[in-house]
């Protein structure tokens, strides 16, 4: 049997880099106040840099980003307000087309679909959750926050294989962070990089491997 796995910030739901402008709006900033572009341009974003460095981890990223979120806002510093302005739109603005459709494609084919996360719970509240009906397509989840491990340590893949009751060999597993796919393939998972500059390469990859070209 094979499995699918996604990441869901960035593979499934675009990235908070593709939804500044979005928060900027339901801010009521100045267009270019949230300045940090991740990998859009990598150049400009000193955190990035050092984060896919190895000099931070990924929360201590965002957590910078939700700091510099309550100076310009004057709200909390609470990760899922912060998001809140972010992901405000509707689920067809915020779930990729492509994701939903290899979801679709690899369920009619018998494929278990499952979720691979360290922070859903963590960046969303239960009300934004609950509208996202992409989450219900879903047929496995392990989340880091709730199960207490966090990729790229390999007991969240051996997990995630666990729960789907498959051999980790037999997963195909699709992240957009480089260092969870290098866990991911220490514990022998296929891994694709969905980059989020070109999502188009990272999908086409995934359908390949998983006979749904």
């Amino acid at each position: 049997m094979t499995a699918l796995v996604f990441d869901f910030g960035g593979p499934v739901l675009l990235t908070p880099f593709e939804l500044r402008a979005v928060g900027e709006r339901s801010l009521g900033l100045p267009p270019g106040t949230l300045a940090w572009t991740g990998p859009f341009d990598p150049e400009s974003d000193d955190d990035w840099r050092t984060f896919q460095a190895g000099g931070m981890n990924e929360r201590e990223y965002w957590a910078r980003r939700c700091a510099e979120f309550h100076e310009l806002s004057g709200e909390p510093a609470a990760m899922p307000a912060f998001m809140a302005h972010l992901y405000s739109g509707t689920e067809e603005e915020l779930v990729r087309p492509a994701a939903r459709d290899l979801i679709a494609d690899a369920k009619a084919a018998g494929i278990p679909v499952g979720i691979l996360t360290n922070d859903l719970t963590a960046f969303h509240d239960r009300q934004w959750l609950d509208r996202m009906t992409i989450l219900r397509e879903f047929d496995y989840m392990v989340d880091g926050r709730t199960d207490g491990v966090l990729k790229p340590d390999p007991r969240a893949y051996t997990l995630m294989a666990e729960r789907m009751g498959v051999d980790p060999s037999e997963c195909v597993f699709i992240d957009d962070q480089p260092g969870n796919l290098a866990g991911a393939e220490a514990v022998g998972m296929r891994s694709v990089h969905l980059d989020p500059v070109d999502p188009g390469s990272g999908f086409a990859r995934a359908r390949d491997m998983l006979g749904l070209g």
